[in-house]
């Protein structure tokens, strides 16, 4: 395996390793200040950035490379505002497809062939995750007082699952 798709694969499995941590974080501070719905997306997102990673890890793993994980940068804990966290999860998203972006044409370069399919597909489920996030941010600023919030929070998950299936 050419040694920049290597490098430039194993180093999108620790970003989505680092995104689970992150989005795990944000959830935490969610559930402490009982933005439930909120908190259950966030677990949900790091549940799917664990998966992420693990098909980066398993596709270096069939072709014979044996990832190298590294130590994570701890995520942002402390937020003052809702919106900050919804801007934070725009920000991770946008990043992810960058960073896989740049995977793809670096493969494209070295014409590495094999991880085509792989970053396709998640190209293709970024777009999806750039809008949620995008549509989060919007709601969350929309939402100017507590009692908005509130009723946000109660069908966050709904409001973004219908903003997928548009």
């Amino acid at each position: 395996m050419n040694p920049s798709i290597q490098a430039a694969l194993t180093n999108q499995a620790n970003h989505e390793l680092y995104a689970a941590h992150a989005y795990r974080a944000m959830a935490i501070w969610c559930d402490d200040r009982d933005y439930n719905g909120f908190a259950k997306f966030f677990f949900a997102q790091a549940a799917e950035e664990l998966e992420h990673a693990d098909k980066f890890i398993r596709h270096l793993l069939d072709r014979g490379v044996m990832p190298k994980l590294t130590a994570l940068e701890a995520p942002t804990v402390e937020f003052t505002k809702l919106i900050e966290v919804a801007q934070l999860a725009e920000t991770l998203e946008q990043r992810n497809s960058a960073n896989i972006h740049q995977c793809y044409a670096i493969s494209q370069e070295v014409s590495d062939f094999a991880s085509f399919p792989l970053l396709l597909s998640l190209i293709e489920e970024q777009v999806e995750e750039e809008s949620w996030a995008s549509t989060m941010v919007t709601l969350t600023k929309r939402a100017e007082c507590s009692g908005a919030i509130y009723n946000l929070d109660r069908h966050i998950v709904k409001e973004l699952n219908a903003a997928d299936a548009a």
